[in-house]
């Protein structure tokens, strides 16, 4: 394990460096995978259906789309 003595500058400018060195498809996964790990530690504290959420919206669905896979 290497240990590294910076400043939180330093950090941000390092991780910022990093992160563009990936390419857009790269950077999307981790925003999705951030995202993953967001609502896992804070997930909501009423979840609603389906019905609930899109209550009163106008959806236009595939006839080959399942319910299940609404969610």
């Amino acid at each position: 394990m290497e240990v590294k003595f910076q400043t939180k500058a330093e950090s941000k400018k390092q991780q910022q460096e990093e992160f563009l060195k990936l390419s857009g498809g790269e950077r999307f996964l981790k925003f999705l995978e951030l995202s993953r790990r967001v609502n896992k530690l804070f997930p909501p504290k009423n979840p609603l259906s389906f019905e609930e959420r899109y209550k009163g919206n106008f959806l236009l669905i595939h006839k080959d789309l399942q319910h299940d896979e609404m969610g």
